[in-house]
């Protein structure tokens, strides 16, 4: 049974991954530039270490994608005031508008995936995922990031 939550699992987040992306690049960004904008909203002025860390990429491919989303405008690099070796990320002005046009995008992609689910059966679901979240976070050592 566990194997089909996992395989399940793994289907879901490539269905959802592959219909937000042909929504997004209607708007002219990758789910990747999305998925680094929408932590910045929550996190405001990470260490670029630390928000490698949460997209699970390598600094130097996170280093690539401020580059070009610092060219474009959307977010600045701060140097840390507590330690000169790090740089903290930030939105500008043009990145949160950005990020504002990307959520109707985000919002049709879940309201497609939970058609016909009830209120009730979603927010069960979204208990038993956090669980599982915090379960794994646990065992690996790891802090849950979101």
């Amino acid at each position: 049974m566990h194997e089909t939550i996992g395989t399940a699992l793994a289907q879901v987040s490539r269905l959802l991954r592959r219909d937000f992306d042909v929504r997004a690049r209607d708007v002219g960004v990758t789910r990747p530039q999305w998925q680094l904008l929408s932590l910045l909203r929550l996190h405001k002025g990470i260490q670029q270490g630390k928000l490698a860390e949460l997209l699970e990429v390598e600094p130097i491919t996170l280093g690539r994608m401020i580059d070009r989303l610092q060219t474009s405008g959307l977010v600045e690099r701060i140097p840390d005031p507590t330690d000169r070796r790090a740089w903290r990320i930030h939105l500008t002005d043009r990145g949160g508008e950005f990020a504002d046009q990307l959520r109707p995008a985000a919002k049709e992609t879940f309201a497609l995936a939970l058609a016909g689910i009830s209120d009730e059966d979603a927010a069960t679901l979204m208990r038993v995922l956090e669980a599982i979240r915090a379960n794994l976070s646990r065992k690996s050592g790891g802090s849950t990031p979101y």
